[in-house]
């Protein structure tokens, strides 16, 4: 089964989404949106950058947990991962994410 978005709101209105695998696991997760308008977009940015290698940033957290960010051409951030317990895990996750991030299929949560 292929993955899919969500487009969700927080609790103070604000407009996210994340991007699941096909077992339903989060994979990616985005920033806050003060419009959908914008969080739409940052969707279309997730398709379109997903499947680049270049797009992907490796990083560590300060209590050892790998995990990676997704940036668009312009170097923002378009979503993050969850943490890893290992490299091989995170890259793992990469390789989901370019597989499932191109998909289409939207799921509005607002």
């Amino acid at each position: 089964m292929a993955g899919w978005y969500e487009l969700g709101n927080s609790r103070d209105g604000q407009f996210h989404f994340v991007l699941k695998a096909g077992n339903a696991e989060t994979i990616l997760s985005s920033e806050l949106y003060k419009t959908r308008a914008a969080a739409e977009n940052g969707m279309t940015s997730a398709q379109k950058n997903s499947p680049d290698d270049a797009r992907y940033e490796k990083r560590e957290s300060r209590d050892g947990k790998n995990y990676f960010v997704l940036k668009a051409a312009n170097h923002q951030v378009i979503g993050s991962s969850q943490g890893y317990a290992s490299v091989a895990s995170r890259d793992a996750g990469i390789d989901s994410v370019k597989a499932n991030g191109p998909t289409t299929t939207i799921k509005d949560k607002t």
